[in-house]
């Protein structure tokens, strides 16, 4: 893994594109790490790592974890039961009902 400050990076952007293909690089500013150079090697591992860091699923992950907890999930088994006869969403009614 290599470290780099912000300057030499944007001094040397291409050949630190390169060395990120290897290992990870992390960017410097007043010694300090701000970002990480990171090589993708397609769309879906893009998408993982933009995913991974969205504000938003972690909320709705976060949300889901809750309910869970409070037993207000619905068991793997049952969840793919329903899919598989074809309803296009779990049980959504009644207060007892269980979500994902």
């Amino acid at each position: 893994m290599k470290i780099a400050s912000v300057a030499d990076i944007k001094a040397h952007f291409s050949a630190y594109l390169r060395s990120a293909e290897r290992a990870p690089v992390v960017v410097t500013r007043a010694g300090k790490p701000v970002g990480v150079l990171l090589a993708i090697d397609d769309e879906e591992e893009l998408e993982r790592l933009v995913l991974a860091y969205s504000p938003r699923l972690r909320t709705l992950l976060n949300a889901a974890r809750q309910r869970i907890r409070a037993g207000a999930g619905i068991r793997h088994e049952d969840l793919w039961q329903e899919f598989e006869r074809g309803n296009e969403s779990p049980r959504h009614s009644g207060p007892h009902s269980k979500t994902v």
